[in-house]
């Protein structure tokens, strides 16, 4: 089970990549205390909506009929604090256990965060919690297609920082446990690194691209899908490349143990070079690479030349791709070729390429 430091690591680069988190933990463990602390470290505002405690209209908004007629949803008072303050943190608590009409409104508003009329700061990170359905007043299992939408952790009450808290306040007995404290000594990952770590992964195990659970109930937690390998790979890159325990509770909590474990030991043993040195010339492209690491080289290289939108950085990858056959570097091809800076010109490589890029419609007739 993650521990403080990690929930908190993992939970921060959750938010900047705008993905939403689910929080489970048995009642009383202090998961909505452990939100309310991360506001207070982060200095930013933290609104708290119980599910269980809502009607629909308090998170889709209440209709207002106007002097001329029209009808506009009028936002709860928590939503427009969050606009007014900038963003923070939104705490939807009890998930599991809010009446279908509201669990639905709740999840629009973590999904879009759009609350009746009012969209909600772009800075708003989503935080979802809920108790286990064997230990929940009222509470069932989520459906697949809702559990899908979230990166799944779970909170197990920690005897010393609860020990620490009693003592010394719990806001500082978490900011003793707050590794991203020392965030430079620990760059994240980048989008580069993350986005040839998980299109490597699923080129090389492509049956774990869309692996939805048959078995009845097996869908409530997390599972693999292309929204959740896309999440994954948001969350990745703002995840240090180094801390093991964050990276695992983000594989596992967003695409499953099994998925998320075998991603891991591929990542691990995958040994790829960095797509900025490769892309500069510092290094050389290894032909000895496997076809499923070539692949994760060029997206990698790909997405760097891209992020840098110049015509330099467009050729050079352009030539890192010529050194790779079509078949494995066709994706890379299209994805280049539709982001060509106006000043660059077109490569010699880009011939071979010829029907990979006319079938994608990427080149007049």
């Amino acid at each position: 089970m993650p521990t403080t430091s990690t929930l908190l690591t993992v939970l921060r680069a959750a938010g900047r990549a705008d993905v939403p988190v689910l929080l489970w933990g048995t009642p009383g463990t202090g998961k909505s205390a452990l939100i309310g602390t991360l506001g207070r470290l982060d200095g930013v505002h933290t609104a708290t909506v119980i599910g269980s405690l809502r009607e629909p209209a308090d998170l889709a908004g209440l209709p207002v009929v106007q002097d001329d007629g029209s009808v506009v949803l009028a936002p709860p008072r928590w939503a427009r604090e969050l606009v007014e303050a900038g963003g923070g943190y939104l705490f939807l608590d009890e998930l599991s256990t809010a009446a279908p009409a509201v669990q639905a409104a709740m999840l629009r508003v973590a999904m879009e965060k759009v609350v009746g009329d009012l969209v909600l700061p772009a800075a708003t990170r989503i935080v979802a919690a809920a108790n286990p359905a064997d230990v929940a007043a009222g509470g069932w299992e989520l459906e697949p297609p809702t559990a899908n939408r979230f990166l799944h952790l779970t909170h197990v009450p920690d005897l010393d920082t609860f020990a620490d808290g009693l003592s010394a306040g719990f806001d500082a007995a978490t900011a003793a446990r707050d590794a991203d404290a020392d965030a430079d000594a620990h760059p994240p990952l980048g989008r580069a690194a993350a986005t040839a770590q998980v299109l490597g992964f699923l080129r090389a195990r492509p049956a774990r691209f869309d692996d939805c659970p048959e078995r009845p109930g097996a869908g409530g937690g997390a599972w693999p899908s292309p929204r959740t390998w896309h999440h994954l790979q948001r969350v990745l890159a703002e995840l240090p490349a180094d801390d093991d325990h964050a990276r695992r509770a983000a594989a596992v909590g967003l695409v499953g143990e099994a998925a998320g474990m075998e991603f891991l030991g591929w990542a691990r043993h995958s040994d790829l070079p960095d797509p900025d040195l490769l892309l500069d010339g510092a290094v050389a492209l290894d032909p000895r690479l496997r076809d499923d690491q070539r692949f994760a080289v060029l997206a990698g290289v790909t997405t760097v030349a891209i992020e840098r939108g110049t015509a330099q950085a467009w050729t050079a990858a352009w030539g890192l791709v010529s050194q790779v056959p079509v078949d494995i570097a066709a994706t890379a091809a299209r994805s280049l070729f539709a982001a060509r800076p106006a000043d660059a010109p077109l490569p010699a490589a880009m011939l071979e390429f010829e029907p990979v890029l006319s079938r994608a419609g990427l080149l007049a007739s």
